[in-house]
Parts: structure tokens; C-alpha cells; sequence
């Protein structure tokens, strides 16, 4: 017991041990969190083709909800004393992919649909904004958060790092699926691309504060069409599956390019006695 805590000190692992698995229970929890209160205090919104037609279903099958499972998050955190290293990420990247951050944070202000949220209520709009305030804290805490560095203590390379953590960001969004059908199966595929852009995020700034702002706005672009009594589909959802569509494009063609390149023989400082 004492080897093993001392091996993860001198890693730089403090704190208690999270093995992957166990992770796995902790998203079912929190993914149990969020559809749960959403079922136990939301209101039916069935009469309507909005998401969120009104403040109180925005509040209640929302806001309550997944201001919840960030309460968990932050408590699994605290309790794992693990703060030091879920707010700081240092593993770099090439420069070029800090065009990843810059084009989602772009196309998310662009594609807002303002003239939409200009006709709702000023309360409705005020909790829009906290909803993706919340959206990007809790699901960014949970998976760029503890998943990344579940997987990295567990001594997985930096691509199945990225790979699993955003697999199962994904899934987790499979449980819309109670209230979605069959479409959240499309969806847990796209969240998955979108978990894998604000890993990358996270890896160009190297704290956790990137991916919340990027995931943050991105969502409330997107929910921008989704409130108020009618759904009305802006050219922003068109520029954000553009913009999805050739980041996927961009980053399996250049995979190859995103860790940063190795320093050459020639390059290196030559050794004493050489």
C-alpha cells in the first residue's frame, strides 16, 4: 500500500486511485442524476416542438438537473483529491490545432440565433445562457476532467486517452434516448466527434477552462434554436455541421501530425564527452 502510494507521488499521481471501471459507475450515477431529476420535477413539453418552450421547463428539466450532477462531479473531484490535476493538463500539441478551439468558438458566436432570442422572454434567455454555462462545467468536469486522467493515470497512450473518454462521452448521451428515441443513437455518434474536439482543447491550452468555454458557447448556439414556444432553425446549425464535418475531415487527415514532432538527432544538444 505504501510502494503504491509512493510510485504515484513520484508520477505525480496524488490522491486516491480511480481504475476505469469504477469510473464507468461514476458516469452511470451521473447520467442517472440528470435523467432522473429530469423525470422526477421536469414538465411535459410533449404539447410543443420545442425543447425547452417555456423558463420553467428550461429550469426544471435542465438547469436543476444538470446543476445536480455537477454537485457530484465536484464531490467525486474533492473526494479524489485529484483538483491539482483535473484544472491543469499539460501535454502539448502541434500549433495548428489550436485552430480547433478558434473555429468552434467563431462558428458558436456566429451561429447564435439572435433574431430567435430577441422574441423570448428575458428570463428565458438569462437561463439559456446559464444552461450552457452549466453544460460546459459539469460534462467538461466529468469527462476532459476526471475520464482524461482516469485513463492517462491508467498508463493508456494519449490517442486511447482520447478515444475512450470521448467513446464514453458519447454513450452517456445515449440515456436521451428515454426521451429522444431513436435519434439519440445519431447523437451519442456526433457528441463522441465533439468530445474528441474539446479533449483537443484541452490539450492546446492545458487547463481545463478552454474546453468549458468551447463546449459552453457551442451548446448554447445550438439550444439557441430549441426555446421559446416554436423551434426556429438558423444558418448557424448549417455553419456548426460544416464546421463538424470538416474538422472530422481536417483531423483524420492530419493524425498523424497532432503530437508534437520530436526533436531530430541533429537537433539534439550533443552529450558530454561526445
Amino acid at each position: 500500500m505504501q510502494d503504491d502510494v509512493v510510485v504515484a507521488v513520484r508520477a505525480g499521481q496524488v490522491g486516491r486511485r480511480l481504475t476505469w471501471p469504477w469510473f464507468l459507475v461514476v458516469v452511470v450515477v451521473y447520467a442517472g442524476i440528470i435523467q432522473g431529476l429530469g423525470r422526477l420535477i421536469g414538465v411535459d413539453t410533449g404539447y410543443s416542438d420545442s425543447q425547452f418552450p417555456t423558463t420553467e421547463s428550461l429550469v426544471r428539466n435542465a438547469l436543476i438537473p444538470i446543476g445536480a450532477s455537477i454537485v457530484f462531479a465536484a464531490g467525486v473531484v474533492t473526494w479524489l483529491g485529484w483538483w491539482g490535476e483535473v484544472l491543469r493538463y499539460r501535454v502539448p500539441v502541434r500549433r495548428w490545432v489550436r485552430w480547433v478551439p478558434i473555429s468552434m468558438l467563431a462558428v458558436a458566436l456566429v451561429g447564435l440565433n439572435y433574431g430567435h432570442l430577441a422574441d423570448q422572454s428575458a428570463s428565458l434567455v438569462v437561463c439559456l445562457l446559464l444552461l450552457g454555462l452549466f453544460v460546459g462545467v459539469g460534462e467538461e468536469l466529468m469527462f476532459r476532467g476526471i475520464g482524461v486522467h482516469v485513463f492517462s493515470r491508467a498508463g493508456f497512450s494519449e490517442g486511447r486517452v482520447a478515444l475512450y473518454s470521448s467513446l464514453i462521452f458519447g454513450l452517456v448521451h445515449v440515456s436521451n434516448a428515454f426521451g429522444q428515441g431513436a435519434q439519440a443513437l445519431l447523437q451519442a455518434l456526433i457528441v463522441s466527434t465533439s468530445g474528441y474536439f474539446f479533449y483537443l482543447c484541452l490539450r492546446v491550452a492545458g487547463v481545463i477552462l478552454l474546453p468549458m468555454l468551447v463546449h459552453g458557447l457551442w451548446d448554447t448556439s445550438l439550444i439557441s434554436n430549441l426555446v421559446g414556444d416554436k423551434p426556429a432553425v438558423s444558418v448557424g446549425m448549417l455553419l456548426a455541421v460544416l464546421l463538424q464535418v470538416t474538422l472530422i475531415v481536417v483531423l483524420i487527415a492530419k493524425r498523424h501530425s497532432i503530437e508534437p514532432a520530436r526533436p531530430t538527432e541533429a537537433a539534439r544538444p550533443p552529450q558530454a564527452g561526445v
